[in-house]
């Protein structure tokens, strides 16, 4: 499946769900840490991407209200729909990451919260490279996935049937590191939506620098 193709299956997945995932996962109190940790190591107005932003909770919300300016990027027009409405001190665009031009520093920051997982391995590694160019640097960087050692895949997400790609824990940092970002830690934990018929599954989250 090409970019493009994987890209148009994602869109159609979070059309779908809209405020349902929200609902889902917005809850997590590893993604709120996590977040805690950005906004305390970033200055004042700092220039954030939020790479598959979503509805724009509680990722761009969180840091938009801290006072730093936050761009979402998402192939879901529903999603950016419902972002726009709900955050409106952010901006969002709808569009594939992979064909957004990035220039090198330009962020200071950069979320990538379970926005790879309908890539596959080579497409996750060379958006992660591309992103970890666009930090400027000594800039910060959170990632989360569902570490597995799958590839294409066909799963049921809350009641949607997607194709999914990831990486073994390890892997995932190894990845990571290769990209040109330095991991300063890494969470596993298991979380389990709030959703019916969710069941626990694991999350790894990644806080990372470029040196």
């Amino acid at each position: 499946m090409t970019g493009a193709a994987q890209a148009q299956q994602a869109a159609a997945v979070f059309d779908a769900l809209g405020l349902a995932y929200e609902k889902a996962f917005a809850h997590s109190e590893t993604h709120l840490a996590s977040l805690a940790w950005l906004v305390e190591r970033l200055g004042p107005g700092s220039r954030v991407l939020d790479v598959g932003s979503g509805t724009g909770r509680p990722t761009a919300e969180t840091l938009a209200a801290a006072g730093h300016d936050v761009l979402g990027i998402d192939a879901s027009p529903v999603m950016v729909d419902l972002a726009n409405r709900q955050v409106p001190e952010a901006t969002f665009r709808h569009a594939d990451i992979g064909e957004v031009p990035l220039e090198e520093g330009t962020f200071d920051a950069i979320c990538v919260y379970f926005s790879l997982l309908q890539m596959s391995r080579a497409a996750q590694d060379a958006l992660v490279r591309r992103l970890a160019r666009a930090l400027r640097p000594g800039g910060s960087m959170t990632l989360a996935t569902v570490p597995a050692d799958v590839e294409d895949v066909e799963v049921v997400f809350m009641g949607q049937t997607v194709r999914a790609t990831s990486f073994a824990g390890e892997d995932f940092s190894g990845m990571v590191g290769a990209a040109g970002l330095t991991v300063l830690s890494a969470e596993n934990v298991l979380f389990t939506p709030d959703h019916p018929g969710a069941e626990p599954e694991p999350h790894l989250f990644l806080r990372c620098v470029r040196e």
